[in-house]
């Protein structure tokens, strides 16, 4: 008790003294920032997991051209991926309340007169347009070789495609992946514009009460800094793991090449 009434007390003298910022409304704020967190991350993290698995059998599908599918796939990556979220977003939460037949649907109370869940869908279609083509890129990418030599195995197509094609493409999407997991906490702030009170929607809760100009965006900016950071490295223990394969081989002419560069 009394380590927490001197800290408080550096805290205000700094804050009146040395810093513009007060410190002392974020130390008694902080509770609600990291509840904003975890709304931030159950979005991201959830859009991220439905919108993968969503994205599998869509990439495979535009990979092989299946007839019908393929178009109308392209059709929807294409609405999704060329326009903002924003719009996306609105369009859920403000644009489907319009219409009458969508307010007496069944799916009306629980979910789409919900801004969470309004949010959540967006962010789910979006991310698993962006995911689809990606990894379509990876799976046409596959090296022939392999599917030769699965073929030669006796590999049936889909005993092909689990064990051979879709780990591939996994792992050499790696890198691309992890930008679309940062884009898509970064794009997560959209969801404080429909009164969700995520990361930023504290940050303006924190700046509109206490009439604040930065203290709640620096505070936000923080805490995106941290998770973006703790992705990154989670990322590169993923590469790492998964691309070793990949790396130039220590005594090999490539690596010793990179070695004088």
């Amino acid at each position: 008790m009394e380590n927490e009434r001197s800290f408080l007390e550096y805290l205000q003298h700094v804050s009146e003294n040395v810093s513009p910022i007060n410190f002392v409304l974020i130390y008694d704020n902080i509770g609600r920032f990291f509840e904003g967190a975890l709304v931030t991350l159950q979005l991201t993290f959830l859009a991220l997991l439905v919108g993968g698995l969503i994205a599998v059998p869509l990439a495979i599908a535009r990979a092989y051209r299946k007839p019908y599918l393929s178009p109308a796939i392209r059709l929807y990556t294409y609405v999704f991926c060329g326009t903002p979220l924003l719009v996306q977003v609105y369009l859920f939460y403000f644009g489907l309340g319009q219409f009458e037949a969508v307010r007496e649907s069944f799916l009306w109370d629980p979910i789409l007169s919900s801004p969470w869940w309004c949010v959540m869908i967006a962010f789910t279609l979006n991310t698993a347009a962006y995911t689809t083509e990606f990894l379509r890129g990876a799976i046409e990418t596959t090296p022939h070789g392999e599917v030769e030599a699965a073929k030669a195995c006796g590999m049936s197509p889909t005993t092909r495609m689990r064990l051979v094609v879709l780990p591939n493409a996994f792992r050499r999407a790696l890198p691309a992946y992890s930008n679309e997991v940062i884009f898509t906490l970064h794009g997560s702030v959209i969801a404080s514009t429909v009164t969700l009170q995520d990361l930023l929607g504290v940050g303006r809760w924190l700046n509109g009460r206490y009439y604040l100009a930065y203290e709640g965006f620096l505070t936000a900016m923080v805490f995106y800094m941290a998770i973006v950071f703790l992705i990154s490295i989670a990322f590169k223990m993923a590469e790492k793991r998964f691309l070793r394969h990949l790396r130039p081989r220590e005594g090999s002419n490539l690596a010793k090449a990179q070695a004088a560069l």
